[in-house]
């Protein structure tokens, strides 16, 4: 089962985000609104694909090795993230009212989101999962949710909290919330974060997630000149 994640791209666009697939055959991609992530399983044909996919979006990621590509893109970057699992259910205090976030709330939370971590979370990423929020005095101040999810795997995405709102203990209780949730429909729940954002990760290791591997979210654009 967790050599999926090895894959995660590619087996949530075969798998539960199968209707966000732009599928080239070798290689996956979600629609860009969705989530500008790909992800392949061989590379026969699949430069070609990219290109298709750069049309429709000014930036986006290829998760897992490099792969082949053309001379009408560049790779900016490489980060190199923590893929990190956990086991059991997280025990924590619920003394704070975290609910879910409705479409009522769409726009808040795509504000919130770019605003910690702007490049990531589209206009319709919130379709992807569920999405749970800390609010205060009506103002949604920090969010934990749902990105790609295969029939026995959710990934915890979108781990924010506003910059006002820091130290209060909120993505404790957040990413407690979320993957608790997500062991009650019977899914094992995994995330990725940076390697150098080591307060993050200092805390995923304390609520029980441990790293399984390293993996590269490879970013593309259009080569210019």
């Amino acid at each position: 089962m967790l050599v999926k994640l090895d894959n995660p791209v590619w087996y949530s666009l075969k798998e539960s985000h199968k209707q966000y697939s732009i599928d080239g055959g070798n290689i996956c991609f979600f629609h860009p609104d969705y989530c500008p992530f790909g992800g392949f399983i061989n590379e026969d044909g699949i430069a070609n694909e990219i290109d298709r996919y750069a049309e429709l979006t000014e930036k986006f990621y290829v998760v897992g090795e490099m792969p082949s590509y053309s001379e009408k893109l560049t790779m900016i970057n490489e980060l190199v993230c923590d893929q990190m699992v956990i086991e059991n259910k997280i025990k924590i205090d619920e003394d704070e009212t975290i609910v879910r976030i409705d479409k009522d709330y769409k726009d808040e939370l795509f504000n919130l989101v770019n605003l910690v971590q702007p490049g990531y979370f589209k206009p319709r990423t919130s379709s992807l999962g569920a999405y749970y929020g800390i609010f205060k005095d009506g103002i949604l101040v920090a969010v934990t949710g749902e990105r790609m999810k295969m029939n026995d795997l959710t990934e915890v995405s979108a781990v924010v909290t506003h910059p006002d709102h820091t130290g209060q203990g909120y993505a404790k209780k957040s990413v407690a919330f979320t993957t608790n949730k997500i062991f009650e429909e019977n899914k094992i729940p995994y995330l990725h974060v940076a390697e150098t954002n080591t307060g993050a990760i200092s805390l995923y290791n304390k609520l029980g997630f441990k790293l399984r591997r390293k993996i590269s979210f490879w970013t593309f654009v259009k080569a210019t000149g």
